[in-house]
């Protein structure tokens, strides 16, 4: 089975780990969102394409879900000693080494997605990694801050506000005239099913969809598309998903989400048993929805989501 996978960051890495253990035979291509990607120190950091791989290759601090597991964070102490900022973002010793080797190579002329190619050679994944673009996107958030509105990069806004001042519009910069990275097409094309994990479905999937193509690309394809609800019972299961959703009128359901996606989009779509009174609603717009236990506990249950999604799929195709 040939699946694709638009993935973000924590949510989406989780999901991958469940969907390769309910099928590990599958040939998995995951589409990373690299809206998130920021510069700093002098270094391009991708931290949705590295959650997933440290996350696949065994290398993830599993408590926090991103960063490296035994982490030390020397390199940050100097920095903040010579007043080098920002100290907000929490790059660790181990993770500069990764943010190193990809700056250096993007520098000698290689494009993000050989870079994420090599990168991938050391932690196996198992699956094929590729950014959703070579070209520079980047998310922006519009937010009023003492009294003046002004735009932030979403890291500063996800991560330095904590999401704490409401969102009054998110942009992904230089989407428009980016391009799918070399694969991207092609392994939508080839797929038996296309999934949506629970990412963030503005900032995460949203972001990817927002490349010039790739909607398309999923649209037309004559394969079930389903997605996984990221809202549980009115709020999401991780994350601030309900502050950036808001900024483009959406509501923090998983009836919201599922209509906000469409019928020209997904074809099938799981909500928690929680949400089960959406699902006639979901299915009257013309997407057939499912209501199973959508909480990734472990990786097990995980699993049972994947086969839930692919399950669903199934029908859709038949």
């Amino acid at each position: 089975m040939r699946i694709v996978v638009l993935a973000g960051g924590i949510g989406g890495a989780r999901f991958l780990r469940g969907l390769k253990q309910a099928e590990p035979d599958a040939d998995i291509t995951v589409v990373g969102n690299t809206a998130d990607d920021i510069h700093l120190f002098g270094l391009k950091v991708c931290p949705d394409l590295d959650t997933v791989m440290y996350t696949l290759g065994g290398g993830i601090h599993e408590a926090q879900g991103w960063g490296r597991a035994d982490e030390t964070f020397t390199v940050k102490e100097e920095l903040a000693a010579y007043g080098v900022g920002p100290g907000w973002f929490g790059l660790g010793d181990r993770d500069f080494a990764t943010h190193i080797v990809r700056t250096q190579m993007l520098g000698a002329g290689y494009p993000l997605s050989a870079v994420t190619e090599a990168l991938c050679d050391r932690w196996r994944p198992g699956v094929r990694l590729v950014p959703m673009t070579d070209d520079r996107v980047e998310t922006h958030v519009a937010v009023e801050l003492d009294g003046e509105r002004r735009a932030v990069h979403f890291q500063e806004y996800w991560v330095r506000l904590r999401a704490s001042v409401p969102a009054l519009a998110v942009v992904p910069v230089g989407a428009e005239q980016a391009k799918p990275a070399p694969g991207v097409l092609e392994a939508i094309a080839e797929a038996d099913v296309v999934l949506f994990p629970p990412s963030n479905p503005v900032v995460s999937i949203g972001a990817i969809l927002a490349v010039p193509g790739i909607r398309e690309a999923i649209a037309d394809a004559d394969v079930p598309v389903v997605g996984l609800s990221p809202i549980v019972g009115g709020a999401p299961v991780r994350g601030m998903a309900d502050k950036v959703l808001a900024a483009v009128g959406v509501e923090s359901t998983a009836e919201a989400v599922a209509l906000h996606y469409g019928s020209g989009l997904i074809d099938g779509w799981l909500v928690d048993e929680v949400d089960e009174a959406a699902v006639p609603a979901v299915t009257d717009a013309g997407i057939r929805c499912r209501a199973v236990p959508l909480m990734m506990r472990d990786t097990d249950a995980t699993a049972r989501m994947a086969a839930a999604a692919l399950e669903l799929a199934q029908e859709v195709r038949a």
